[in-house]
């Protein structure tokens, strides 16, 4: 089965191509056009100005895809289309639920909606571009603990199966890669932030501006990081608001620590409380160095699989959308209409 795959839930226009069969899959292509430039000096993503990039952007993403898998007619290479239907920017998915049901109709395909959140999950999945990813049976990694990260979401789920999930806990205010991008613009280092204030945090010692973690002594597995942002804008005024570079290395790296304990600790409990036999790491801030390597220390303590994306596709992107899409096609009870598919910025699990 080939799929071809749209993600325009924010503020990447993607397309990707995807070779899929029971026991493997591999990515003929995987095209992504990002407004990260346009977005920066904003300081955050504005949704309508994402909507009409992506509106210029995604013919020429769609037919490069298809040109690098070396799809020739959509027709007869491509057995199904999916598409991001949430969550997300409301405007920015219209874009792409349109685009593909417009491909569906006209050269009458299947299509499927998927959760973006699933997409994540599922990047776990893939390998790095052009290797075969090796299917593996449920039942060998399964139930998995997932951790999903990123600049709208920060969610432990538990999966109980493929398309099988239940929400343990999550942000109770900002996420966690939304506190990386206003910390990082206190500290003026631009946006997006996590990547600048991981690189700046190597720099750094913790030690010299401790930060609270918030919610880290509660007893569910919920999160909190408002509190924790506005300790490091009250930090910066005590120390008269002008911060040399070591001032500003220390307080990425303890607003860093913080933020990523709460994550560990949390994820940890919850993974020694079910008895999960995997750990799944997913979401943007998954490319954090620090989480990545903290999550494998819990993971070889408690005996666990551990899998976090190939670098590539931590960020949003179309093949993930396509792995989840060729899943979601298994299940019967999911419609494969293009009259189906509806938008729903704030889908769940």
């Amino acid at each position: 089965m080939r799929v071809l795959a749209i993600e325009t839930s924010c503020d990447e226009t993607a397309a990707a191509v995807l070779e899929a069969d029971k026991n493997s899959l591999r990515v003929l292509s995987n095209v992504i056009s990002s407004q990260v430039k346009l977005h920066a000096k904003f300081g955050g993503v504005v949704p309508n100005l994402a909507a009409r990039e992506h509106v210029k952007n995604i013919k020429h993403v769609f037919e490069r895809a298809l040109r690098e898998a070396k799809i020739k007619s959509l027709e007869k290479d491509i057995d199904l289309i999916s598409v991001t239907r949430g969550p997300g920017l409301g405007p920015a998915l219209l874009v792409g639920i349109s685009f593909a049901k417009a491909l569906a109709w006209k050269y009458d395909k299947p299509l499927i909606g998927v959760n973006h959140l699933e997409g994540h999950i599922y990047s776990n999945l893939l390998k790095a571009s052009g290797s075969k990813s090796i299917l593996r049976k449920f039942s060998e990694i399964g139930p998995a603990l997932c951790l999903i990260v990123s600049g709208g979401h920060t969610e432990l789920v538990l999966m109980g199966n493929y398309g099988k999930y239940k929400l343990i806990g999550e942000t109770q205010d900002d996420a966690v890669g939304e506190a990386f991008d206003k910390v990082a613009r206190l500290l003026g280092l631009g946006y997006p932030g996590g990547s600048a204030i991981s690189k700046l945090a190597e720099k750094g010692n913790p030690d010299n501006y401790p930060l609270p973690s918030p919610m880290i002594r509660s007893k569910d597995y919920n999160f909190s990081y408002s509190g924790l942002k506005t300790a490091v804008l009250y930090l910066i005024r005590d120390l008269g608001g002008k911060l040399s570079p070591k001032q500003k290395a220390d307080i990425s790296a303890s607003f860093q620590n913080a933020a990523i304990d709460v994550l560990v600790k949390k994820t940890l409990e919850a993974a020694r409380e079910l008895k999960v036999k995997s750990l799944l790491l997913a979401g943007g801030v998954s490319a954090n160095k620090l989480l990545r390597e903290r999550l494998s220390r819990v993971a070889r303590e408690l005996e666990i699989d551990y899998f976090c994306p190939p670098m590539e596709y931590t960020t949003d992107n179309a093949a993930m959308i396509g792995v989840a899409g060729y899943f979601n096609s298994k299940d019967k009870n999911t419609p494969k209409n293009w009259e189906s598919v509806e938008m729903d910025a704030n889908l769940g699990f």
